[in-house]
């Protein structure tokens, strides 16, 4: 889907982004909308291109399927939005409802009527991990490291062999996806030639944020991770730069929260792992163009959209590309949770 390119020289179209929050136990449960400041005729704008986005997956109705889907109302009074909105399924956010939680979520002391949770909570310290769990934790870092720099598929299978977690979450994911054309996969090299490599490794970055017991903040990480990767893949294909570029931003985007997933410092994490300079230097320092989609994606997430409006104009991505950039990052966020859940029944 790409939205009617007249109106970006005709009206500038307002900014959108779309953020996770979580139920009262602290899982992801619905999908809020932001939208960044604009006068009438922007809002308007992004009434239509939202209105013609069609009811595929990556759309409003599309993301009201998969979670609850909300919107506050009062910013956007007197537009078409909240009707677009509410055509498609969504509804406005009750008052009192939402909390924010910026320290460790204390499910007990939320304040009365709390239905949902935003904020930064689930990027705090984590949880001390089991030996059992640290020992998986490593397992998924070498078996990354492995599949960076392409490891013959022996050498995968054999890192498998000695973790059973990691290699019990990997078969359940595999059958999940279906890959094997209604085949249940019994082995793992089975598994590994049917995923092929560029799959396996984003699903197995996804899997080092997969729920791990007593780590309430895993699943909201891998909501979160998940739709910036996405995200960044996408804007770098916006900005035009190349395949290879494009999947450099997605394990940028899910490498850049693994130092809040381990508690400890993102070089720490990242030392062993042996990344190419352009995903390296976007992680440690928002340098290159990496970075500056890095930076770009994480104003978002603030909810600085006004940030976000300048650092378009500045990397030359349209604000209609930027838009269902953001759509459909949402939609791949959902898939992911899904699988994830999938594979943890």
């Amino acid at each position: 889907m790409v939205f009617g390119k007249l109106m970006i020289t005709m009206t500038p179209v307002a900014l959108l982004f779309f953020r996770v929050i979580a139920e009262n136990s602290g899982r992801p449960a619905a999908l809020l909308l932001d939208t960044g400041a604009g006068d009438a005729a922007a809002l308007a704008a992004l009434a239509a291109q939202l209105r013609e986005s069609g009811d595929e997956a990556a759309s409003l109705p599309g993301l009201q399927r998969a979670m609850p889907c909300l919107f506050r109302p009062e910013p956007l009074a007197g537009t078409a939005l909240p009707q677009v909105l509410m055509d498609a399924g969504w509804r406005p956010l009750a008052p009192g409802t939402l909390c924010r939680v910026d320290t460790r979520l204390v499910v007990d002391f939320l304040p009365a009527g709390t239905e949902w949770i935003d904020g930064d909570w689930c990027i705090g310290p984590p949880p001390r991990a089991t030996g059992a769990q640290a020992a998986s934790k490593v397992a998924a870092l070498q078996m990354v490291q492995l599949v960076a720099r392409d490891a013959d598929t022996h050498e995968i299978e054999a890192l498998l062999r000695r973790d059973p977690t990691l290699s019990y979450n990997l078969l359940r994911l595999v059958n999940s996806l279906g890959v094997g054309g209604g085949r249940r996969i019994t082995s793992f090299s089975q598994a590994l030639l049917l995923l092929g490599r560029q799959q396996l490794r984003r699903w197995l970055n996804l899997m080092l944020f997969a729920a791990r017991q007593g780590d309430v903040r895993s699943a909201m990480l891998l909501a979160r991770v998940a739709m910036r990767a996405r995200a960044l893949e996408l804007l770098a294909k916006a900005q035009g730069l190349d395949k290879t570029t494009q999947e450099q931003a997605f394990m940028a985007g899910m490498f850049s929260l693994l130092g809040v997933l381990f508690g400890m410092p993102l070089a720490e994490v990242l030392a062993p792992l042996a990344l190419g300079e352009a995903v390296q230097g976007a992680l440690l320092r928002r340098s290159g163009a990496l970075g500056e989609l890095l930076s770009l994606v994480e104003a978002a997430e603030r909810g600085d959209l006004d940030s976000v409006a300048a650092q378009l104009v500045q990397l030359q991505i349209a604000r209609p590309d930027y838009n269902q950039a953001m759509l459909d990052a949402a939609c791949w966020m959902q898939l992911a949770l899904r699988e994830n859940q999938a594979a943890h029944v």
